[in-house]
């Protein structure tokens, strides 16, 4: 059973940065495609990246493309994502995924089998 507990979410003002962590376990993490989501407040789930096993590859939705980067760090068991540029319409609850095994980068939610509670990042203008 893969556990991911996100971490690093909070408040930042319009322009500014954050820098969101997700910490997995219970599978090989080096053989988990890792991706991020987020929801905003009456919105559904929207894909915002995602990378590969080895981080050689990553994909990101045009909203954030050139703004946030997601790295991945498999002798730590981490996946990153940061935020720069922020924008107020960032605000959302970001979610950590994982799918096991081999496979194309997903940016389907259904793509991915486990998921992290959730951190709350408030961008203000």
């Amino acid at each position: 059973q893969v556990q991911l507990v996100e971490a690093g979410g909070g408040l930042a003002q319009a322009g500014g940065s954050l820098r969101l962590s997700c910490a997995a376990s219970g599978y090989t993490f080096s053989m988990l495609r890792m991706g991020w989501f987020r929801q905003a407040p009456g919105k559904e789930r929207e894909f915002v990246g995602t990378i590969s096993w080895t981080g050689g590859s990553t994909l990101y939705a045009d909203s954030v493309k050139g703004r946030f980067t997601i790295s991945r760090d498999n002798a730590k068991n981490f996946v990153y994502l940061q935020m720069d540029s922020l924008e107020p319409t960032d605000t959302a609850i970001y979610y950590c995924a994982a799918a096991p095994g081999p496979g194309v980068l997903a940016t389907r939610s259904q793509s991915y089998e486990y998921w992290g509670q959730g951190t709350q990042v408030t961008v203000s203008s």
